[in-house]
């Protein structure tokens, strides 16, 4: 038994006893097309999904028809339209996709009814079904009546009447499914019920449109006849005259470079809008629009790229100090790109502080490598429709960001930034983080459909980049589509350093200012960094930039035409300038008592220090603790004081120190929420000064996890906490030893200005923060156990 060609259909069904025209367009079946004469046989098969691009044996119906090539034409250079006569049902035994075009091996089926009698009953009830209507049909079913009358076979007669009803697919392909020669019969008798009453009720609905005929519609007609007549006045014909609308609409959908799926609906939408001009201006201004929408989207447009990896890195480091990790990562994904190699698995994610440079790479990238760059906002949005687009059933419908900004780039292949989606929202209206599980899947977006267009449009060519301050905040699912890349805050030198390279010559530029009118020297600059900012970007430094640009503005404006000396900034003029320092290094000043301690922090804005006090005073044995903490940070004091309780006599400590007393901890900034277990080994620290009366060495700054036994367990941020103690001024920390992995990741320029300590007990910790001799203030415990009462604060 020979395998016959086998063609699938998107949509439509080719039943026995019945002829058609087809258009052909996919590459495998212009394969399977060009392969045929006429004469030859061919398969006939239904897909499930006409969504479906590329149909293997499990998207097929298992019931097809064997058809009879009667014509062949092409239609264009990869089109054909084949025209074909189906003989018989068969069963697709075994489908194979090896090779260039489907083929199949098929057995027919038997098609003699279950119940003859039965079907002797429904074949009579058909046509008596038929003989009722011809005198009421008209149009289209009467001579569909007038064509079946004189069908012999049970069979072929259902089949001739479902196929000149004008079905759906799915109930089209019911009826071919239909082996049994009885259960097609009743089918069918049930469709062309339906149909009927589907006539009549249009046929009414019309009828009242018609009698309803409002003012505006024929104010409509009235001026597309006024339009008419004003050409002819003017002597132009409609061959010479200016092109009309739907004229130009249909060229230009003729002329553009369409997909075979997209071409066919704009086609169709064509023919609805020339139906729409006339009667219902409404629904053409939504069909135009869409059709705009069609026509200005790059379905095969693409960019002309150079991944020049030189000139890309150039670019990065022109345009970013520092980055050295952000730049590696790009670099090596674009070289996978440039090579051939697939870069769909990868979606890259800049996460960090706010004003540390997570959104201008990709700009940079665009810029050298020649593609269009496109920022799509994400900051608030709360509507999926905002990223899927809304139905055009809505009233000012319009597709999502997404489809927007490729129309915007004009190619399909841009680089498109998703700017804070850690600060997308969840309303009534749908989750858009879930809508960015397809956009965002490199398996699954190359036939993203946005609600507006309900077409596929392939992003899979598209350099996605997103940005986010917290990844804690988004979901399992959409966390595990991002490669993440860590950008942690600047160190005070390399604030300083692209202050001078960057920040400097973009404000004097800004504020149209030459660049000999201004200078700052080192010292002064230093001084705004340290003094004036305390934070892991430079957004600060860079208002503090703009402010002394602007002073200098004044000072040129207020001296009219007078020769004006370069203005000089040293430290002394920053007073002037930027009004009193905001910030000052004062941990060896809280530090210089017993109970209070520097711990480090992490916060989405970047790392930052704490200080953690405790006192003592006469009570009842409680821990009162205050700061706005969170629940676990209350449980790791609750900790570090039982842990100092269960080992007083280890750190020297009075075992009954809570006899007739209270320890009363806190955090400043109190109106700032805190919480987190990272803070377990700074208030044990605390604890201990307090009740040993050992002070906490000033230069010293610590973070880890505490355990009831004493252990240090390791915590996150480590590169981000090192950075704020080295911005505040601070020379030693105290990590936990399973961080020194993470140690590695602090630049060198820090690291050598640090001295880091690994600890994986408390005892270290305490051997490691205390001071050596006692504070000559401390007393010890009373009679009745409660030490002096005083202020840490």
């Amino acid at each position: 038994m020979s395998r016959v060609p086998l063609l699938a259909l998107r949509t439509g069904v080719l039943l026995p006893g019945t002829s058609a025209s087809l258009p052909v367009g996919r590459d495998r079946s212009v394969a399977l097309v060009d392969s045929l004469r006429p004469g030859d046989r061919a398969l006939i098969a239904v897909q499930k999904d006409s969504a479906v691009l590329d149909p293997g044996a499990d998207d097929l119906h298992t019931i097809g028809v064997l058809a009879r090539v009667d014509e062949i034409r092409r239609t264009g250079r990869a089109r054909r339209r084949l025209t074909l006569t189906a003989l018989y049902r068969v069963v697709l035994d075994d489908v194979s996709t090896a090779g260039p075009f489907l083929t199949a091996l098929t057995s027919r089926p038997d098609e003699g009814p279950a119940d003859a009698d039965r079907a002797e009953v429904l074949e009579a009830l058909l046509r008596e079904k038929l003989t009722e209507l011809r005198d009421q049909a008209s149009g289209k079913l009467r001579r569909l009546i007038e064509q079946v009358g004189d069908e012999r076979a049970p069979g072929r007669l259902a089949e001739r009447v479902a196929a000149g009803l004008g079905l759906e697919s799915e109930d089209e392909a019911e009826v071919l499914a239909a082996v049994d020669v009885g259960d097609r019969l009743e089918m069918v008798t049930g469709l062309l019920s339906e149909a009927v009453a589907r006539g009549q009720v249009r046929a009414r609905i019309d009828s009242e449109v018609r009698r309803e005929l409002n003012e505006g519609q024929r104010e409509a007609i009235l001026r597309k006849q006024l339009e008419a007549i004003q050409r002819e006045l003017k002597g132009e014909s409609a061959a010479g005259g200016d092109e009309s609308d739907f004229d130009k609409l249909s060229r230009l959908v003729a002329e553009a470079d369409l997909p075979d799926e997209v071409r066919a609906t704009a086609e169709k939408q064509l023919a609805r809008l020339q139906g729409a001009a006339q009667g219902s201006p409404a629904e053409a201004g939504v069909i135009r629009n869409y059709l705009d929408w069609i026509l200005a989207l790059p379905w095969n447009e693409r960019a002309d790229e150079s991944l020049d990896i030189a000139a890309v890195e150039a670019k990065l480091n022109a345009d970013h100090f520092g980055l050295d990790e952000v730049k590696k990562r790009i670099l090596g994904h674009l070289a996978v790109m440039k090579r051939g190699g697939s870069g769909k698995g990868t979606i890259l994610c800049l996460s960090g502080p706010p004003g540390v440079g997570k959104t201008s790479p990709g700009r940079s990238i665009a810029e050298a490598s020649g593609r269009p760059f496109v920022r799509i906002a994400l900051g608030g949005v709360r509507d999926e429709a905002e990223l899927r687009g809304h139905r055009r059933t809505c009233v000012g419908a319009l597709p999502g960001r997404i489809i927007a900004g490729l129309k915007q780039a004009g190619a399909k292949n841009p680089v498109l930034l998703l700017d804070e989606i850690d600060k997308l929202g969840t309303g009534w209206m749908g989750s858009p983080e879930a809508a960015l599980l397809e956009i965002l899947a490199p398996e699954q977006n190359s036939t993203f459909t946005d609600h507006y267009l309900e077409l596929p449009f392939d992003l899979s060519e598209v350099v996605f980049l997103c940005t986010a301050n917290d990844l804690s905040k988004l979901t399992g699912p959409l966390r595990d589509r991002l490669e993440v890349i860590e950008v942690d805050g600047y160190t005070l030198e390399e604030e300083a350093q692209i202050g001078r390279a960057h920040l400097l010559p973009r404000q004097l530029d800004r504020h149209a200012l030459d660049d000999g009118l201004l200078t700052i020297d080192d010292d002064a600059l230093d001084a705004m960094v340290e003094g004036g900012t305390r934070e892991a970007g430079v957004r600060q430094l860079e208002r503090q930039l703009r402010k002394v640009c602007r002073a200098l503005a004044l000072r040129i404006e207020r001296a009219s035409d007078a020769i004006l000396e370069p203005m000089h900034v040293d430290v002394d003029a920053l007073t002037d300038l930027l009004g009193r320092r905001r910030f000052f290094r004062d941990a060896a000043l809280r530090t210089s008592v017993p109970g209070v301690a520097t711990g480090m922090a992490w916060t989405p804005v970047g790392g930052d220090i704490l200080f953690i006090e405790a006192s003592r005073m006469p009570g009842s044995g409680k821990l009162q603790t205050t700061g706005q903490l969170g629940d676990v940070m209350r449980e790791s004091a609750s900790a570090a004081l039982t842990y100092v309780r269960s080992n007083a006599e280890r750190f020297g400590v009075e075992p009954r120190f809570l006899d007739g007393s209270d320890i009363h901890g806190h955090v400043p900034a109190g109106g700032v929420p805190k919480d987190g277990p990272s803070a377990g080994v700074t208030m044990f620290v605390a604890l201990t000064s307090l009740l040993t009366g050992r002070r906490v060495r000033p230069d010293t700054a610590m973070t880890g996890e505490a355990t009831l036994r004493g252990r240090v367990l390791p915590v996150g941020g480590i590169k981000s906490k090192v950075l704020a103690a080295h911005r505040a001024g601070l020379t030693r920390v105290i990590l936990p030893e399973r961080n020194r992995a993470d140690a590695a990741e602090i630049p060198a320029r820090v690291s050598d200005q640090l001295e880091i300590i690994f600890v994986s007990d408390m005892a270290d910790a305490v051997e490691a923060a205390l001071s050596e001799g006692l504070d000559p203030t401390h007393e010890g415990p009373n009679a009745e156990g409660a030490g002096p009462v005083r202020s840490v604060a």
